[in-house]
C-alpha cells in the first residue's frame, strides 16, 4: 500500500439521503422531511406512521437539532441551501435510515443517498453531524451542477 492509499483511507465521507429534486424553496429535502411530508399528506400506513413517530422521537433524543443550537443555520438569506450531513462515525444514527428509505420506496418517492468528503462550507458541527452550505450556492439561486 502506497502513501496515497493511506491518505485516501483517512478521508471522512459525510452521508446524506435526500430528494434528487429541489423543493419550492430551492433546496433538496432530506429523508426525514420527505417521510414527514408523506405523513402530513396522510399517505402512511398505520405501521409506517408508527415507525415514523417512534424513530423521529428517538432521533430527537439522540442528537441535537442544529436549528435549536444555532437559530439562523437554516435561514435561506444567511445560509442558502443549508443541509445536514451525518458524520460516518454516527453509525447508531445511520442504522435507522434504511427504514425511512423503505417508506419512500413503498410510496414511489425518489431519493438519492450521497457520500462526500467535502459537501460544502461547514456552518454548524457537533459530534454526529455537520450542516453545510453546498459549494456553488449563493443568495442568487440557479441550477446546481451535480
Amino acid at each position: 500500500m502506497g502513501t496515497t492509499d493511506r491518505v485516501s483511507e483517512a478521508v471522512v465521507h459525510y452521508v446524506r439521503s435526500q430528494s434528487p429534486h429541489r423543493n419550492a424553496r430551492g433546496v433538496f429535502t432530506g429523508v426525514f422531511g420527505l417521510v414527514n411530508n408523506l405523513a402530513r399528506e396522510g399517505r402512511l400506513s398505520d405501521e409506517q406512521e408508527s415507525f415514523r413517530r417512534s424513530n423521529n422521537s428517538w432521533y430527537d433524543a439522540a442528537y441535537p437539532d442544529p436549528s435549536l443550537v444555532a437559530p439562523h443555520v437554516y435561514d435561506d438569506a444567511v445560509n442558502p441551501g443549508a443541509a445536514a450531513w451525518f458524520k460516518p462515525s454516527a453509525t447508531h444514527l445511520l442504522a435507522r435510515v434504511p427504514g425511512y428509505l423503505e417508506i419512500l420506496t413503498a410510496h414511489g418517492v425518489a431519493y438519492e443517498s450521497l457520500r462526500s468528503a467535502d459537501p460544502g462550507r461547514i456552518i454548524y458541527e457537533d459530534e454526529v453531524q455537520v450542516v453545510v452550505v453546498p459549494h456553488g450556492e449563493s443568495t442568487t439561486r440557479g441550477p446546481r451542477e451535480r
